[in-house]
């Protein structure tokens, strides 16, 4: 077996761990490896060639692999070191990461510290169980983005899509730049599951339809897909029936959710979340295992790649800390409970005292769409923290900042946050 050693090791070269490495080793860590087991560096962002990228983190507009290539270079510049086309097939809790390849074979790499960065899948047909034959033409957007982006071919020319997230907006688009038609783009819930200006940009200015509470309900077609019924559901999400109506294609692409990669990350014992299929991490993105980090989407899934980055940038700082003894562990351990109308927060925890750490930022999201809301952090009964929020919207992150006195003055070991009207 081959056997290498490496104060880090950050697994998955997509935007997370690019943007963790290049911070880990701006803080003074240079003994760093980068696994990836695609081709090449830069992860999702590079089958997505739209605009939109960067905006936040480098005050202009990028395309994915654009903003890849900046990081790919800072990579490249700071001398870290990459396995690409390697498989990580194991890590274990004292830090041992098993991996495979075709010119190394078998390795095993000893790390200090590892930072998971694996990403996320989408969910499938099966995942939300879909009535009906097995034809060619069913497959998820982000599958129909990689085809036509990276591999030159159209995979329907007339298609129907389940579910209104960002991905099935901009392949919405995309079908309907490369010639196909796009008959609808279908959402069970009430409300849109994609950013706003996707909508804006990708369906309306198409002329695309948006269908809300409405479904597929059956797939036709033996070899291929002739076409799909579409029902509209109730308010527990089950098909009304007598509402239900035929819409010929002959491709139905499913944006339908997705689901970070923590094969490797349950098989470590790292603790998840329910909420957001991620694990539980303190403010420097520690997992319960000390040493272990986890960013990005195999956290939990992100609006925008700056948001990632950032949140990446945070996890490569912690984890140079750790390496240089630069962490005090708290006595206590304060946790962050979602509380009315929110759906999750991340970090779940509070434990580390980061030597320059002025606030910390919660991520977190809203159940379900409100006008004039506010987001309220309480100590029990004592309000610590209120912020006015004009719209909430479930597909769009809220960042909350909760600075370093509040938290030193807190008096129990755990706050709520939570979503209200407001004057409620």
């Amino acid at each position: 077996m081959n056997k290498q050693n490496y104060d880090l090791v950050v697994i998955g070269g997509g935007p997370a761990g690019l943007a963790a490495a290049q911070e880990a080793y701006d803080q003074g860590v240079k003994d760093i490896l980068i696994i990836e087991r695609d081709f090449e560096l830069g992860g999702i962002l590079q089958q997505c060639i739209h605009n939109g990228f960067g905006l936040h983190y480098f005050g202009e507009e990028l395309t994915g692999p654009e903003y890849a290539q900046r990081f790919m270079e800072n990579i490249a510049d700071r001398g870290i070191d990459t396995k690409l086309n390697t498989m990580v097939l194991e890590v274990t809790s004292e830090k041992m990461v098993y991996a495979i390849n075709s010119i190394e074979g078998m390795l095993e790499i000893n790390a200090q510290a590892v930072i998971l960065a694996m990403g996320c899948r989408e969910r499938t047909r099966e995942a939300i169980g879909i009535p009906g034959s097995r034809p060619a033409g069913v497959l998820s957007a982000g599958t129909a983005q990689r085809y036509i982006n990276m591999e030159g071919y159209l995979p329907g020319k007339k298609a129907v899509i389940v579910g209104s997230g960002d991905i099935g907006l901009i392949m919405a688009r995309r079908m309907y730049l490369e010639g196909a038609e796009v008959e609808a783009v279908l959402e069970i819930m009430p409300f849109s599951g994609g950013l706003a200006r996707n909508i804006i940009q990708c369906l309306d200015d198409f002329n695309i339809p948006l269908r809300l509470s409405q479904t597929v309900t059956r797939i036709h077609g033996k070899d291929r897909v002739e076409g799909v019924t579409v029902s509209k559901v109730d308010d527990n999400l089950r098909a009304i029936s007598g509402t239900e109506y035929f819409v010929e294609c002959d491709t139905l692409l499913l944006s339908v959710g997705l689901i970070p990669e923590n094969e490797l990350s349950t098989e470590l014992g790292v603790e998840l979340d329910t909420k957001t299929n991620g694990p539980t991490v303190n403010e420097g993105r520690e997992t319960n295992i000390e040493g272990i980090y986890a960013c990005g989407n195999v956290l939990h899934v992100h609006d925008l790649v700056d948001y990632v980055t950032e949140e990446s940038k945070l996890a490569g700082k912690s984890a140079a800390y750790f390496l240089q003894d630069k962490i005090a562990k708290r006595k206590e351990r304060i946790e962050l409970r979602a509380g009315d109308n929110v759906s999750y927060v991340v970090p779940q925890r509070i434990t580390d005292e980061v030597v320059d750490r002025k606030r910390v930022d919660l991520y977190l999201r809203g159940k379900r769409p409100l006008e004039n809301a506010r987001v309220v952090i309480k100590d029990g009964e004592q309000k610590l923290f209120s912020k006015k929020e004009p719209v909430i919207k479930p597909a769009e992150m809220i960042t909350v900042p909760l600075p370093e006195k509040m938290i030193d003055d807190l008096n129990s070991n755990q706050i709520e946050i939570k979503i209200v009207k407001e004057g409620a």
